[in-house]
């Protein structure tokens, strides 16, 4: 799995990589910036660490590039830098940001295509999805309301078109939720504005599909 900040991993697969750690499977998360723009760097590391402790993942790699500043980060070096650790772990399935980064912000295209690139060159090519939005929103109030497609709206698909649809209940819910909250510094204002019951029923849905053909 490949991410521009942290909470990505956690907001849009959590629920996915604690049913397949519990399925005694291997998730590798790699995390582009520490989020520094968004908050203390050695905070939303820690938080990050954190929450992947409670989601069972054990492999984290961090590409230490400036938070804010992915676009221009030459996507050849970065590409080079995933492809390698492709090469390493030979992943069957990676997931990632699809071209719309699903909230439009520029470090999330920039690591779709650092992906896209890293992917086409690996020498086993793994499947390749992306997180998407279904038609119906979960809570489209809460998302107009705090802005979070501000910058870009994600890729809507019909239920037919997806790979992997996750409706998180019990204790998978709890897991992703925990690991939310302990990224407090990004989480908590929302949790306290919204409620957690409403904020649990918001991040309950995960939805992959693979890459959008042209």
């Amino acid at each position: 799995m490949m991410w521009a900040h942290p909470d990505d991993e956690t907001y849009l697969a959590g629920g996915l990589s604690a049913a397949l750690t519990d399925a005694g499977h291997r998730v590798v998360c790699v995390t582009a910036t520490r989020g520094a723009a968004g908050g203390d760097a050695d905070v939303r590391s820690i938080e990050l660490e954190a929450a992947l402790t409670v989601l069972g993942v054990t492999e984290h790699h961090w590409l230490e590039y400036d938070d804010g500043a992915c676009a221009s980060v030459d996507p050849a070096e970065a590409a080079n830098r995933l492809g390698r650790l492709l090469d390493d772990v030979r992943p069957d399935t990676v997931i990632t940001f699809g071209q719309d980064g699903f909230t439009g912000h520029p470090d999330h295209r920039a690591v779709s295509e650092w992906t896209d690139r890293a992917v086409a060159g690996a020498r086993e090519k793994p499947l390749l999805l992306h997180p998407v939005a279904r038609s119906q929103p979960l809570d489209a109030d809460l998302d107009d309301n705090f802005n979070v497609f501000e910058l870009g709206r994600p890729r809507v698909c019909a239920d037919d078109e997806l790979a992997l649809l996750l409706e998180l209940e019990d204790e998978l819910l709890d897991r992703k939720v925990e690991a939310l909250l302990r990224q407090w510094s990004q989480t908590g204002g929302l949790v306290e504005a919204v409620g957690l019951d409403r904020y649990r029923t918001w991040v309950s849905q995960e939805a992959f599909a693979p890459p959008q053909t042209t």
